[in-house]
């Protein structure tokens, strides 16, 4: 049973929006930050948002402050911290466990932030080990750094870091195949990409009943 409304907050880094899909006995928050490129209208978020509130999770998409203000450039990471600490009171409201979550760049934001916000842990949607083509230039520091059990879910050909690259840790790494950065798999691939999104919810729901 899910409701979508809609929440104003106001952060240091200018207003932000929470999109409530409210579980009916909630044993969790999942707090999801969307990536630079886009917003919570990513297929992975929305695919989540829709499925876990069966499932006693509460999903709450957050749209940063930059996107709320129609911009199309994502600031520093540290103005994105900025506005995810904003936001925070309000997820943590209900007084339930809350998972900080997010894809691309909003993994990051939530690996970086995670223990400082006291998150019972962390999904990593698309996790951005590097910029394309620049594995030198690795993030895997924030990723190993966020100190609370964390799933990382992957694209099999996400040229920002295929999940063969990700360096030993203490995470869980789960394979999306043929899923690009944004899980889009082409039409050739062996699964439909109803199916990728099914691996990725199956897999997020399996691993939330785990914690809390």
């Amino acid at each position: 049973m899910t409701s979508d409304v809609s929440e104003i907050i106001e952060t240091d880094a200018g207003t932000a929006r929470i999109t409530w899909h409210r579980a009916k006995q909630a044993r969790l928050v999942l707090t999801l930050g969307h990536g630079a490129g886009g917003g919570i209208e990513a297929r992975d978020l929305q695919a989540l948002a829709t499925v876990l509130p069966a499932h006693g999770v509460t999903v709450a998409l957050v749209e940063q402050p930059w996107r709320v203000a129609g911009k199309k450039v994502a600031p520093a990471p540290k103005t994105l911290d900025v506005g995810w600490r904003g936001i925070w009171p309000a997820v943590a409201k209900p007084g339930l466990p809350v998972v900080s979550g997010g894809r691309s760049a909003g993994a990051r934001v939530a690996c970086r932030t995670a223990t400082e916000l006291g998150a019972v842990a962390v999904l990593a949607l698309s996790f951005p080990l590097h910029p394309p083509g620049k594995p030198e230039k690795s993030r895997a520091g924030e990723l190993l750094g966020a100190g609370v059990p964390t799933l990382v879910v992957q694209g099999g050909n996400d040229p920002f870091g295929k999940p063969a690259e990700f360096p030993e840790g203490d995470f869980e790494l789960a394979e999306v195949p043929y899923g690009d950065h944004g899980f889009a798999v082409p039409k050739r691939a062996e699964i439909g990409q109803e199916q990728a999104l099914e691996i990725i919810t199956g897999r997020v729901v399996e691993w939330t009943r785990t914690l809390g």
